[in-house]
């Protein structure tokens, strides 16, 4: 008994002691008006040790010093150091806004990207937490962005089908990042946002860097990178679920609930969500989920360990492009896929899904991470990442009679790994090398993947095997194609059955030198890319399958700038870079039926030369970005091709080599808080986007066979289309109280270009400006209660239904007869309209 009191007092003492040791810190952190910032990072300086502010932007935080200093941050704004001596009310603090993303980002810090992690500036701009979930309704990332300077968003016709242009280039050349992991595709570089449903329902924050930025890695970023950094760790525990309504039946549901970090470092949270709607175009409804889930350990305050794993799987019915007339006549909703419309009976209900096709999907990524402080002056920090995506684009073909559902299956199997070590040299040298290493196979063919009026398709015509396919394996459902693809060769259909590995492996470093106003870096990057495609082959011996020979290309990219800090208020910089990128996979095969044949002759590195000047004013109420670029893309090679079925002899591609097309313009970006309450933003962008010089273009047909002779083809001063190359915007926000507020935002859209042949220059389409509103109310709540907080919010887009081309395939110039065009345009080229008036209404309860 005697043993047993005195283990109980040891043990007493122990905790009393740990208990006397925490310093208790509280306190409340504001916006610039006053209004409280939830979600606001509060950590201890020199540890991981943080918090978060609750919906009233109170904190409470236990430091393990009597003394010491707390960082606040939050996205959008300048971060603050508070000194504190025991335990403290450290009262309210406020923060002042910036243009740059300042937010703690507890997991994979030294891998994420962000512009204030270097001193000396890049063009930026930073998208809030709440904005994003504020404006996003349902629509996809790129939509949020459209009020960034150079950024266009195209909508597409169906769920998930947005594009994004920055300073002119598409998605695939403006590299997208999710908390420092790439995910472009390998393949070609594209982007599909219906795979990224959920990320704006847990992104802490978008930063949209244009031209070079401030990325280490060998990425392909001619247009600038986009990073997406979402939720990890979340140090308080809460949640919310939310209830979102809009046009065209479209409802979404989600939940997200975080149990805070323990007391033995552990922290879970988790975000599911359900969407479904009929689509704003005709015939193009679908539905999906939303997941998300975060595992965080922090066993000391040196080590932090993050498990995420997020996924959307979705299915939606596409759109087709068609003549502008047919849009004119049936109005801007028709989907010119109507033609093929059936009844299906599936398991998705008894409804026409299949326009004209459908896009199933399922694409779960999961990383963990790795934040290990070594020291006060090192650190390390790791991200090992991977991805198993399934999917398929469904359309509607015939066998014996009947109609079965045709899938072009496009699976793949990644994983990778990002490291990074930063060391503070001395007080004005900072070094950062790293390493990026992925693998990739992808996997594609053609399956029946539902049968509508047959129950088997037979395979024996023209091939030397005969078999049957009468499997669909996963079918049309996103989550039954993740756990049972189809992997017998012998249920897929013949002439398109091939995958290819791509190993990409590469090392980088940066130097920074910053002392007093002056701050200078030097950054490079060297990688190697391995591609090999194999061909499956439909003889007796189905599944054989021939290798071709591995291809290996060799890309860097160098980036050196400087700043210099002429008072507090005023800043210039200056950044050059250049980019030797490999060429994507998609364009070192020829596009033929049954071929691993490299196109000859090969396809040689790009090189992008990047210049950038910009000028960087910042007051109290006044916030000023002025940014000019000149962008050189050279040696680039364009495949295409004349829009025939791959299967008929009348297809045909076209190889064109040279192209270079240089971009250049300037950008300016104000910000002001005029006075209490209202916050209003302004943009313009103008720039000149054109192809210079010739290029050197070769005809293929459907077996690879050259079509008479290389031609040189004339293409300088041809203007770069798909996005507007002068644009304008203002955003407005006034809190009539703390309970609501009304913003408003307008942008205007000048000098937008049909997307050429190459062969004909690209006409140019009408001007057109859209504007959105949206109201905000959060009720007071009383005091004690579980609820934390209710928000209603209301959007509606396109306030004046304003009717506008929203892109043009086509160089078909207006005709004599007026009739025959719109607003200048000859009617007969193909493209799509934007959206008229849309709306959505949301309720979210935070506890």
């Amino acid at each position: 008994m005697k043993t047993f009191k005195n283990v109980l007092l040891v043990a007493l003492f122990f905790v009393t002691a740990t208990v006397l040791g925490q310093t208790k810190l509280t306190g409340k952190v504001v916006d610039e008006m006053g209004e409280p910032l939830p979600g606001a990072n509060v950590v201890v300086k020199g540890t991981t040790n943080g918090s978060a502010t609750d919906f009233d932007g109170k904190f409470m935080l236990n430091a393990s010093s009597e003394s010491g200093v707390v960082v606040v941050s939050f996205v959008g704004y300048n971060k603050k150091e508070v000194p504190y001596s025991g335990a403290a009310d450290l009262g309210t603090i406020a923060l002042e806004p910036s243009n740059v993303l300042e937010e703690i980002v507890v997991t994979a810090s030294g891998v994420i990207d962000l512009a204030e992690d270097r001193k000396t500036p890049v063009a930026v701009s930073t998208i809030k937490a709440s904005e994003i979930q504020a404006k996003s309704g349902a629509w996809d990332l790129p939509e949020v962005l459209k009020s960034t300077p150079s950024v266009q968003n195209i909508k597409g016709g169906a769920f998930g089908e947005g594009q994004m242009y920055l300073r002119g280039f598409d998605q695939t050349n403006t590299a997208f990042l999710l908390n420092g992991q790439p995910i472009n595709g390998m393949e070609d570089g594209k982007m599909y946002w219906s795979n990224w449903q959920g990320v704006m329902d847990v992104a802490n924050a978008v930063q949209v860097q244009r031209g070079l930025g401030s990325s280490k890695l060998a990425i392909s970023s001619v247009g600038g990178t986009v990073n997406i950094v979402t939720k990890t760790i979340d140090n308080k525990r809460g949640g919310y679920v939310k209830q979102t309504v809009g046009n065209n039946g479209y409802t979404k549901s989600t939940a997200y609930y975080s149990t805070g970090l323990s007391e033995k470092g552990w922290s879970f949270s988790a975000m599911f969500g359900h969407w479904q709607g009929d689509g704003y175009v005709d015939y193009t409804h679908g539905q999906g989920q939303t997941y998300f889930l975060s595992v965080g350990y922090q066993p000391s305050e040196n080590h932090t360990f993050n498990f995420m794993l997020t996924g959307a799987p979705q299915w939606h019915a596409a759109a087709g492009r068609g003549r502008i007339s047919e849009f004119l006549e049936n109005g801007i909703r028709y989907n010119s896929w109507n033609t093929d419309n059936v009844d299906s009976p599936n398991t998705l209900g008894n409804s026409k899904v299949y326009p004209g096709g459908r896009n199933i999907y399922h694409k779960p990524v999961a990383n963990l991470t790795w934040d290990y402080t070594i020291n006060d002056q090192s650190s390390l920090s790791t991200v090992l990442y991977g991805s198993m995506g399934r999917g398929a684009f469904a359309s509607l073909s015939s066998s014996n009679g009947g109609l079965y559902a045709r899938g072009s299956n496009n699976n793949h199997n990644w994983f990778g790994l990002v490291t990074n070590y930063n060391n503070e040299l001395s007080e004005n040298l900072s070094l950062n090398v790293g390493a990026d290493v992925r693998t990739y196979n992808g996997i594609h063919f053609r399956s029946a993947n539902e049968f509508i009026t047959v129950d088997s398709i037979d395979n024996t015509t023209g091939y030397s095997g005969s078999f049957t396919v009468d499997k669909v394996f996963g079918g049309v459902n996103p989550w039954s194609l993740l756990f049972n693809p189809n992997n017998d060769h012998k249920q897929r259909l013949p002439y398109y059955d091939y995958e290819e590995v791509i190993t990409y492996y590469g090392v980088f470093g940066q130097v920074e030198y910053s002392k007093d106003a002056l701050s200078a870096f030097f950054q490079g990057a060297l990688s190697n890319q391995d591609h090999q495609r194999e061909e499956f082959l439909y003889t007796q011996n189905i599944g054989k399958s021939e290798k071709s020979k591995k291809v290996s290309n060799l890309g860097y990219n160098l980036k050196t700038g400087a700043a210099y800090e002429i008072n507090e208020q005023h800043k210039v910089f200056a950044n050059a870079g250049f980019y030797s990128r490999q060429p994507f996979h998609d364009d070192l095969f020829e596009n033929t039926r049954d071929s691993n044949e490299l196109i000859d002759p090969a396809v040689e590195n790009q090189e992008i030369t990047g210049l950038e000047l910009g000028y960087q004013f910042g007051s109290e109420k006044v916030s000023v970005n002025l940014n000019g670029y000149h962008t050189t893309w050279a040696n680039r090679t364009v495949l295409r091709n004349n829009g025939e079925d791959f299967d008929t002899p009348a297809y045909e591609s076209y190889q064109t080599q040279g192209v270079k097309q240089v971009h250049k313009g300037v950008e300016l970006e104000l910000m002001t808080r005029p006075f209490e309450g209202l916050k209003l933003d302004a943009f313009v962008s103008v720039g000149d986007w054109k192809l210079e010089g010739n290029a050197t273009q070769r005809t293929f047909n459907n077996q690879g066979d050259e079509i008479g002779t290389a031609t040189e083809i004339e293409i300088d001063g041809f203007n770069v289309g798909g996005a507007a190359q002068t644009t304008a915007g203002a955003n407005a926000t006034y809190k009539f109280s703390s309970q609501f507020s009304i913003d408003a935002n307008w942008n205007y859209y000048k000098d937008l270009y049909s997307i050429g042949s190459l062969t004909s220059k690209a006409l140019k389409l009408p001007t057109y400006n859209l504007t959105d509103v949206g109201f905000t109310f959060r009720p007071q709540l009383k005091e004690k209660t579980y609820i934390k907080g209710i928000e209603f919010r209301v959007n509606v887009d396109n306030v004046f239904d304003e009717m506008y081309l929203e892109s043009v395939n086509g160089t078909t110039t207006a005709s004599s007869n007026p009739s025959e065009n719109w607003k200048g345009i000859n009617t007969s080229n193909n493209g799509r309209f934007g959206y008229g008036r849309t709306w959505n209404a949301s309720m979210r309860i935070n506890f």
